[in-house]
């Protein structure tokens, strides 16, 4: 038998036609989940600055200060519907099959994200972010079980690498819409556009385009079929009666400390990139506003220009983002999983505070970016690759889904924490951004914490 790990090992050649549907489906289902998450991290302080432009701010505070606390709740909130919606169609995953679910959790992400195109102030925004994260917490799960369940056993590190690093693909897309936008905004193109009697701007019409992905669900009823491995454990009643059971995942020793092992993992992870990483949109805002104030545009053309270079700085995270998580699947073959997590945390808390301690002029977005991007999301293409790896086929989707999404229960306090690091602890700051940010970066360290514990999966046969 080939050794996996000796030169040139060409993975890809042991997939079929089937295997390649496969992947493409759950990684353009992936894809464009990871799609709508951007957009909403670009437009969210736009969709802030107009929701919240009636209110008045409380004794000492200022507007500013008020826009960087309520995105952190929106972030928050949006995370809480993810890890909420994690439990629930991890469950279903496992009791009704994978197929199914995806379906399901497309829906729900993309009709929910239109709808956000006409809230009216925050508080009903926030609840379409919610229900957006009920999609988006559930899709995850079932596209990595699927994929792990059908591809051939050497070849499956690989394809979960590259299901993950796709997602980039996803983020990018959402940038190059966000730029192309922010462009036809500064134009005037949006000027008395009007659709069910709300005036539409860019960060609207984001949230519009996000309702497309919803077509992939034609694709997935028409021809994906649910992988044999899970077909076969659920025909057997002593398993189908506890697949998906949080008892089962949690009464047996093995299963209960890898999900509490993997769960750490995950935390530590997203909030690194939730509560400080994704928040460079933000950082890209305070870089360039000042100066374009100063420039004698008005504030349409300030609108536009911000939205374009936000759009280039998430080209460059993500850009970065793809050959990072594919990197993770490389690394962990060669290496052994522990060893690839403890190198990514070491880098993404490195690069993260170099970002935001030394982002200062536009020319350090196009080499600090994708190094943070490369980084940072590395660590996903571990919890894509190693996670399905620590669960047998009746618990892998609730297994997973726990790691991945229950995760955002403990992560949902990052961007709140972020808030109010910039809003109060260091508002006296002439940037609290910054600092704040470079506080959040410890987080990465739990991570590292909980290595010790973690079993290695390198070369073992998915549990049964």
């Amino acid at each position: 038998m080939q050794d996996i790990n000796a030169a040139p090992y060409r993975w890809y050649r042991e997939l079929n036609r089937y295997h390649w549907f496969v992947l493409i489906v759950a990684a353009s289902g992936w894809l464009f989940d990871t799609m709508d998450q951007q957009l909403f991290l670009l437009a969210r302080i736009d969709a802030m600055r107009q929701l919240l432009g009636d209110v008045v701010p409380p004794p000492g505070k200022d507007l500013k200060g008020m826009i960087a606390e309520y995105s952190g709740y929106a972030t928050s909130i949006f995370l809480l519907g993810w890890a909420t919606g994690g439990i629930i169609f991890g469950v279903v995953g496992d009791r009704i099959g994978r197929a199914k679910t995806m379906m399901l959790t497309i829906l729900v992400y993309s009709l929910f994200t239109g709808c956000s195109a006409f809230s009216t102030g925050f508080w009903d925004f926030a609840v379409y972010r919610f229900l957006t994260g009920l999609g988006v917490g559930g899709e995850f799960a079932v596209g990595v079980a699927l994929v792990a369940e059908v591809m051939p056993a050497r070849a499956r590190p690989y394809a979960l690498g590259l299901l993950q690093a796709l997602s980039a693909v996803g983020n990018m897309t959402a940038a190059v819409i966000s730029m192309t936008l922010g462009h036809l905004e500064q134009g005037g193109a949006f000027e008395k556009l009007m659709v069910f009697g709300t005036e539409l701007n860019a960060w609207r019409i984001m949230f519009l385009i996000g309702v497309l992905p919803a077509l992939l669900v034609i694709v997935i009823r028409r021809r994906l079929k649910e992988p044999e491995r899970w077909e076969r454990a659920v025909h057997e009643d002593a398993v189908a009666r506890q697949a998906g059971s949080y008892a089962e995942l949690f009464g047996d020793p093995r299963w209960r400390k890898n999900a509490i092992v993997g769960l750490i993992l995950a935390s530590s992870g997203v909030i690194g990139l939730w509560g400080i990483g994704f928040f460079f949109p933000d950082l890209i805002d305070l870089v360039f506003r000042k100066s374009l104030q100063e420039s004698g545009m008005s504030p349409a053309e300030i609108g536009g220009q911000i939205t374009w270079w936000k759009g280039i700085a998430s080209l460059m995270v993500n850009g970065g983002a793809f050959f990072g998580i594919y990197a993770f699947a490389l690394v962990a073959q060669k290496l052994g999983r522990r060893p690839a997590f403890l190198i990514a945390f070491l880098v993404a808390m490195a690069s993260t505070l170099l970002v935001f301690w030394k982002l200062h002029e536009p020319r350090d977005v196009f080499w600090m970016l994708p190094l943070m991007g490369f980084c940072q999301l590395a660590l996903f293409g571990g919890y894509a690759v190693y996670f399905p790896e620590l669960f047998p086929t009746h618990l892998r989707s609730t297994g997973t889904s726990f790691c991945y999404n229950v995760g955002r229960f403990v992560a949902a306090i990052g961007p709140t924490a972020l808030g109010k690091l910039r809003s109060e602890v260091f508002s006296d700051y002439v940037e609290p951004m910054r600092p704040a940010a470079m506080v959040m970066c410890s987080v990465f360290l739990i991570g590292i914490m909980a290595l010790p514990f973690a079993p290695e999966t390198k070369d073992q046969p998915l549990p049964e």
